[in-house]
């Protein structure tokens, strides 16, 4: 790896190391400072020592990056930036190095000059993946010589040694997760590819290597088309309206813009924005201008060139973002970011330099494109139309009070509960297993909806479309929190809403079907927690007297291990409906014995990948996904 420091504009030395506090209370509390101790935090570890990197490519000293997840469990991430200093801290009389690893809020990106732009802004990171690591070893090459410290769980356990000479710079960090801290210490690498990917993305022309010793497996990800490629590479299974994305990008202010959108033939509105590589998954005020900018600049073109006649009310924002994909990225030198999470970008003076950025760009590139924005604008104007459509159906799953059920005669078996808290709602697919919830509930806190027939495609039709079928609408109805833009948490009136399939490929398909229409338009109810799987047994074995309920094939092996015998005559439950009350209780409802798989969403890119492969209209790729992933198939509950 060679080194890169063509843009010395500021020293990196060891008097900009400032020190806040102290590293007390990270391994007590792991979860303040990494999310979780699941694999969502562990591989957060990873993030945090790549943001590093990033942040040396960001100031333009660091052009390749090396992850490797090591045999033995830890993780190596190397680059070619300057190297973490490592003489004498003046303020605490210890190696810069040592500082940074050892201490809370120790770096070089609290001062001025040295990082123009930065992620990690908070400065946790590295110490804290040294805090919990059972052991970590960095070697740093700066000054022409090879220094190397070792930590355990975020203790030195030797000085800052020189190796040797080197005549490159940059930083090596290998960290060894602490099992001591985290429920699984098994990385994934489809789960750090995605995430290196999207660095790669944001920075074009930054080279970033995974390998996994483990497998052999590797990955090369470098983009020189940056947030275009990365636009082309979320709608290749998509059908886009026009060939290549629509690119803007500026700096004002001290502020960079840059902004890839492209519009395809279908109907969801994705837009990731990012702020400083960060995803910002709740927007902000940069997200905010570039819806601003895109709204304004279609209509006032639609007005120019007469597809909008005099009179005719405007386009509104969600008519033209329908299936739209956009990227936003703005790198500003000092974000402020609402809470630890980083999830909303607050600077209010983004959301104009953004809006007019854009605004300028989007003008431009339409009156040099004309059958390019005709386009565009004629299927806002589709999309007005359905828009219209769609308000008159939904106002048929409007509930006039919370205690209404009339508009689900026959349907909705209602429980008596009033606190949303407390109450689950049942999605029952069939009448028969519907018939057997509603006897075997308990009434007093379970409701049952039970669901008939087909299921729409939400992925392959407009809202209007959506509105009109009759058990979408039950379902809004009966959780009387609305939908899409009008959807409000607070009025859901069941805090668990149970999806309760058969065991078998058409119960899979209806789960899926569901579940694509609860990440599409109901969102937030996944983002809460509320949405589960039920898991109903696949066998009942009946052997000297008892009876045993089974899941899966590996514990009808199990229990034919523990028996004794060699064959066991399981019978296998074709569906929901061949239980009677009592055994769907024991089974699949009963809260003391039940087991339920809570939908998380991990990744909101992958799982609109995920959906648009399964429920999209393209044949192809979800034939190849299927072939890549059918051995891996197991309960796949978690969206992304």
């Amino acid at each position: 790896m060679t080194g890169n420091n063509a843009r010395p504009s500021y020293e990196y030395t060891e008097d900009q190391i400032q020190v806040l506090e102290g590293l007390e209370a990270v391994r007590r509390r792991p979860g303040m400072y990494i999310g979780s101790t699941g694999p969502k935090g562990l591989h957060h570890l990873v993030y945090e020592v790549v943001d590093n990197s990033v942040d040396e490519a960001l100031a333009g000293y660091c052009s390749e990056i090396e992850v490797t997840i090591n045999a033995d469990g830890s993780v190596t991430v190397s680059d070619n930036g300057r190297g973490i200093p490592v003489k004498t801290h003046a303020k605490t009389g210890r190696p810069a190095l040592e500082v940074v690893m050892t201490m809370l809020h120790a770096g070089g990106k609290f001062g001025e000059g040295i990082y123009k732009v930065s992620g990690g802004l908070h400065g946790v990171g590295v110490s804290v993946v040294n805090a919990l690591s059972a052991r970590c070893e960095v070697v740093v090459r700066r000054d022409g010589a090879i220094f190397r410290q070792v930590y355990e769980r975020g203790r030195p356990i030797t000085g800052v040694e020189r190796l040797g000479d080197s005549d490159t710079t940059g930083t090596t960090t290998t960290f060894l997760p602490d099992p001591q801290i985290f429920e699984t210490v098994d990385f994934n690498y489809e789960t750090i590819a995605q995430r290196l990917r999207e660095i790669a993305f944001l920075n074009r022309g930054l080279k970033i290597a995974l390998f996994d010793a483990r497998t052999r497996e590797r990955n090369i990800f470098l983009y020189e088309g940056g947030l275009s490629s990365f636009v082309e590479h979320l709608n290749r299974n998509k059908d886009p309206l026009h060939p290549r994305p629509i690119v803007v990008e500026a700096e004002r202010d001290g502020v960079r813009v840059e902004a890839a959108l492209q519009f395809h033939d279908g109907y969801v509105e994705n837009i990731f924005s990012f702020a400083n590589t960060i995803r910002t998954h709740e927007g902000g005020s940069h997200e905010a201008g570039f819806k601003m900018a895109l709204t304004r600049a279609v209509n006032d073109y639609g007005r120019r060139v007469g597809l909008l006649k005099e009179g005719e009310q405007n386009l509104t924002g969600e008519d033209i973002r329908e299936g739209l994909t956009a990227v936003l990225h703005v790198k500003l030198p000092d974000p402020q970011f609402e809470g630890q999470t980083k999830t909303k970008l607050g600077n209010s003076e983004v959301r104009g330099i953004v809006d007019s950025v854009v605004a300028e760009g989007l003008g431009a590139f339409m009156d040099e494109n004309p059958s390019v924005a005709r386009k565009i604008v004629e299927k806002s104007i589709g999309a007005a139309r359905a828009r219209e459509a769609a308000r008159r159906a939904r106002e048929l799953t409007r509930r006039k009070n919370a205690l209404e059920v009339s508009a689900l005669p026959g349907k909705l078996t209602d429980c008596t509960v009033r606190d949303p808290h407390l109450a689950e709602l049942f999605l029952v697919e069939g009448d028969s297993a519907g018939g057997s919830a509603k006897q075997g509930r308990d009434r007093r806190f379970q409701a049952i909806l039970p669901l008939t027939g087909k299921i729409i495609n939400v992925e392959k039709a407009r809202l209007d479309k959506v509105l009109n079928h009759e058990e979408i609408r039950a379902i809004i109805t009966a959780l009387g929190c609305g939908i899409g833009d009008e959807f409000d948490l607070s009025k859901v009136r069941y805090h668990k809403v149970i999806l309760m399939t058969d065991a078998d490929v058409d119960g899979s398909h209806i789960r899926t079907l569901l579940l694509t229409f609860f990440y599409r338009h109901m969102r937030p109810l996944i983002e809460a927690g509320y949405v589960y799987i039920a898991r109903p047994p696949l066998y009942l074995v009946r052997r000297g007297g008892k009876e045993y309920y089974l899941y899966d094939d590996a514990q009808l092996e199990r229990l034919r291990q523990e028996l004794g015998v060699e064959k066991l005559s399981p019978q296998r439950y074709k569906g929901l409906g061949e239980m009677n009350p009592e055994q769907l209780w024991e089974t699949t409802m009963d809260p003391e014995k039940r087991t339920l798989l809570q939908v998380e969403l991990e990744d909101a890119i992958l799982a609109d990948e995920i959906f648009t492969t399964l429920m999209g209209a393209k044949v192809q790729p979800r034939r190849e996904f299927i072939q890549r992933h059918a051995r891996e198939a197991r309960n796949l509950d978690t969206i992304g």
